[in-house]
């Protein structure tokens, strides 16, 4: 894969009006190589890990992104972590800077691994990943996920599809 490359988000189909049914093809197992790759970051806040108010802080930053031009379908992906139990972090990938959100970057080796089910998995699915042979090594690799669909359309679709990013040793 090309460095700071994406696999293809196919947004093509959109019957719910919110979130596009998640295309599975040629996200699963793929390495993606991250050289100071662009990506405004926001927090959201938690109570025990579920999220209190991810709704309104991703529209706030999609909006952000869509007007000044940084969100690009062929670079799209959210990246989430949680931080703590009160706090998550997510990084929006951006093809040019934003200025009204706070700007980090990403260097390195990442493999992914698409998971479906509910987002009570996660857990399950960190620890899975962590397994993965190109991610283990005795430590707990830097992990992320995207919620590739919103619980509304998850529901709508009858698939949750989740995509792990964990960086490689």
């Amino acid at each position: 894969m090309k460095t700071n490359a994406l696999p293809h988000y196919d947004n093509s189909v959109n019957t719910t009006g919110c979130c596009a049914k998640f295309n599975t093809a040629g996200w699963d197992g793929v390495k993606l190589q991250f050289d100071e790759k662009r990506f405004a970051r926001a927090t959201t806040k938690s109570l025990a890990h579920i999220p209190i108010n991810m709704g309104s802080v991703f529209e706030r930053v999609l909006k952000n992104m869509e007007t000044a031009g940084a969100f690009d379908a062929n670079n799209y992906i959210v990246l989430s972590r949680d931080l703590s139990p009160w706090k998550a972090e997510h990084l929006f990938a951006i093809a040019t800077p934003l200025p009204q959100e706070e700007a980090v970057t990403l260097t390195g080796n990442f493999v992914t691994k698409v998971f479906e089910g509910s987002y009570s998995n996660v857990e399950r699915w960190h620890d899975e990943i962590q397994r993965l042979p190109s991610v283990a090594n005795g430590e707990k690799a830097e992990a992320y996920f995207f919620y590739t669909t919103c619980p509304k359309c998850a529901k709508a679709y009858g698939e949750n599809y989740v995509v792990g990013v964990a960086r490689t040793s």
